[in-house]
């Protein structure tokens, strides 16, 4: 059987749920990193409050409290990664076994799609696995590099270098962030896509859900009101955004 002749074993509603999953992934993503100045996210909120742990970090001493932070980071990347890992082998031996799972999928009536049809339905679990690793390993690397400038931040705020390197690992901590949340969301993706496996109509309810509580938790949630808010009567933050924003 021909490649041609194999993608007509999916149907248009195929189409559109994948089209929409991809779509879904990208302007999620796309929304949540470049939010209008009105309604910021909170990765964006959380971003400014990054470059002000960076400058706080200029005049404490010693910094414990700052390696066991980042330590904490790094930690998590490290857990993500290890854990895609897995899934990404999981996968690897559902596909190699793909006769069985249409077996399975005959005998409880929930399709009777040909092999082919199933091992791709995996491979887009995959891919949001694969994408979701890289992403963590990536991120892990950041904070890495963000611990070697920040230990070489020196302690006097009157130094001419402690102040831009310090500017400068903050930018590190919030690329090496943005990378873990695009690894979150791969997650939750990959999550979402499984639910191909019970038909086109499923996928696309599943990516609405993904959608729903991904912009929630970004721009609805109730951590998002405490990072807006001005409870502390100062900080950058929370000033800028509470002027525009309603809680």
């Amino acid at each position: 059987m021909s490649w041609a002749e194999r993608l007509t074993l999916f149907t248009a509603l195929d189409y559109v749920a994948l089209a929409g999953l991809l779509i879904a992934w990208l302007g999620i993503g796309w929304l949540i990193e470049h939010p209008s100045a009105r309604r910021p996210s909170v990765s964006r909120l959380m971003a400014e409050y990054r470059r002000e742990w960076m400058r706080q970090m200029v005049t404490r001493e010693p910094r414990i409290f700052d390696a066991q932070t980042l330590s904490t980071l790094r930690q998590s990347t490290s857990f993500f990664a290890s854990a895609a890992m897995l899934a990404i082998g999981g996968v690897l031996a559902a596909i190699g076994n793909a006769e069985q799972l249409v077996g399975v999928a005959q005998d409880l009536s929930i399709s009777r799609d040909p092999k082919f049809v199933w091992e791709m339905k995996l491979l887009v679990i995959m891919f949001f696995l694969t994408n979701a690793f890289l992403k963590f390993v990536w991120s892990h690397r950041l904070f890495g590099y963000c611990a070697v400038l920040m230990g070489a931040v020196p302690n006097n705020p009157a130094d001419p270098v402690a102040l831009p390197r310090a500017a400068k690992a903050g930018e590190l901590n919030i690329t090496a962030a943005r990378s873990y949340n695009q690894g979150l969301r791969s997650v939750y993706f990959a999550l979402g896509s499984t639910a191909w496996l019970l038909g086109p109509s499923a996928l696309l309810a599943a990516v609405a859900v993904t959608v729903w509580v991904l912009w929630r938790r970004e721009f609805a949630s109730r951590s998002r009101q405490f990072l807006i808010g001005n409870a502390d009567g100062m900080g950058h933050t929370g000033t800028s955004s509470n002027k525009h924003s309603k809680p």
